[in-house]
């Protein structure tokens, strides 16, 4: 730490004033207490003949020992901090939404679904089969590959797959203290790192599901799954680095910078992940309870509160609320020159984060099939995705409401970032929405006996 004490104080400028003082001044060799001394305070009037006052400006530097250790120097700031207990709090009113959730879940599959299976099961007549109702109804469907755009869903899954493990990662070296979070360019230099590590994730779950889906451009699918999500990182960068570089503004990366980040995405991120979707493509194709009908059946009209997009606005909302709370302290570190350590705490909520995703998506994808949709493929996706937009709409509140950013350019910055954030905050949540359904629907319909 250290304290600042304002002293007025006459020096010895001399004959020529303060242009022609030299290299040194008498009154500034160190053997002058520096203290607020009426006899030495420099007296702002002018002189007999009207000239201007001349002010010199000066500083000294008294250093103090300390026997706080250099590693423990930021304890007194971060040990004991008033928001400690809103952490705590934060993580309570998370757990509560999975915990409401979890009972949802455990009411759908414990007394409706083993209801209904021990029903479906026990029909013995044709009549008695003619008459199902229900999710059963839709056996023959389910699984039926979406209609629309299969590539672009495969691509998106495996990327918010690969956000995924790059996120646990970083925290998990961060609590094991392979990067020290304080140091926010270790930081970011570690999340890049180990996202383009992770590219072997995105490539092989990319490839499973585009497998599954019947496709056989594995081509296509590697070069999406590679360029798609860094590819739009890059050209929005760029086109801010444009900007920053003609208003010479000091955030403004260097062609060194931007050469280095694309060797990396080309030499790295791209081959590994080549790697993941080879190893996807050459794995057996993803095994289901049923087979699908040769002709689609017909999707009864749905309410409106279960049509897109209010469902997906509606799904949306319980993921992003049970991390809103640490995305303040999260904001206020990136923006507000803060500093945000409780990695342990951070792990915890992205735990949290994945089961409410998973759950919110297991509801939603039962409720669709109880009333015969069968297109539960995009929906499971967008029904957790939509959490970005929730979170880009408080990032234009913490702007309007936290932020005195001054001008365009600054804006810019701010809204080009969370932009970013927000895009990936909406497939990983939206893939982990995905996978869930996926395994779900696998266990139910498993568990069916279907003629």
């Amino acid at each position: 730490g250290f304290d600042v004490h304002p002293v007025s104080f006459e020096h010895n400028l001399g004959e020529g004033g303060v242009d022609k003082i030299g290299d040194s001044v008498s009154t500034c060799n160190g053997d002058v207490d520096v203290v607020n001394d009426p006899s030495t305070y420099l007296a702002l009037r002018a002189g007999p003949t009207g000239e201007d006052v001349q002010v010199l400006y000066s500083y000294e530097v008294q250093w103090q020992s300390s026997d706080v250790e250099w590693t423990d120097r930021w304890d007194v700031y971060l040990i004991g901090s008033p928001d400690d207990d809103i952490h705590y709090f934060a993580i309570v009113n998370s757990l509560m939404i999975v915990l409401f959730l979890m009972g949802a879940v455990a009411t759908i599959m414990i007394r409706t679904l083993r209801k209904d299976i021990a029903g479906y099961n026990e029909m013995q007549t044709m009549e008695e089969a003619q008459e199902e109702t229900g999710w059963k109804l839709v056996h023959g469907d389910v699984f039926r590959p979406p209609s629309t755009s299969p590539l672009v869903l495969s691509v998106a899954v495996g990327t918010g797959a690969q956000l995924a493990t790059a996120f646990f990662l970083v925290l998990l070296c961060a609590i094991l203290r392979l990067m020290n979070p304080m140091k926010k360019g270790q930081a970011l230099t570690a999340i890049l790192i180990l996202y383009v590590l992770s590219g072997t994730v995105s490539g092989y779950v990319s490839s499973r599901i585009y497998k599954f889906c019947g496709a056989s451009d594995w081509k296509a699918n590697t070069i999406a799954t590679a360029v798609a999500f860094p590819g739009l990182l890059v050209c929005m960068f760029m086109v801010l680095n444009i900007f920053l570089g003609i208003a010479g503004a000091a955030t403004h990366a260097h062609f060194g910078t931007v050469l280095l980040m694309f060797l990396l995405w080309v030499c790295l991120s791209t081959p590994l992940v080549m790697i993941g979707s080879y190893l996807g493509f050459r794995a057996e194709t993803i095994e289901v309870p049923t087979k699908a009908k040769q002709i689609a059946r017909i999707v009864p009209e749905q309410p409106a509160y279960a049509s897109m997009p209010w469902s997906a606005l509606v799904g949306g909302i319980l993921p992003f609320g049970s991390v809103c709370i640490e995305l303040f302290f999260i904001m206020s570190a990136l923006w507000l020159h803060q500093y945000f350590y409780m990695m342990g705490l951070l792990m915890i909520v992205l735990f949290i984060l994945v089961s409410t995703c998973s759950m919110v998506s297991i509801v939603m994808c039962y409720l669709q099939l109880c009333g015969e949709d069968h297109r539960w493929w995009w929906k499971s996706f967008w029904n957790c995705a939509t959490a970005g937009i929730y979170l880009f709409a408080y990032s234009l509140w913490f702007l309007s409401s936290k932020l005195d950013l001054v001008g365009t350019l600054p804006i810019a910055v701010y809204l080009t970032y969370m932009s970013m954030i927000s895009i990936a905050f909406g497939l990983l949540c939206g893939s982990v929405g995905f996978l869930s359904c996926l395994v779900f629907c696998q266990r139910i319909y498993g568990a069916v006996k279907v003629d």
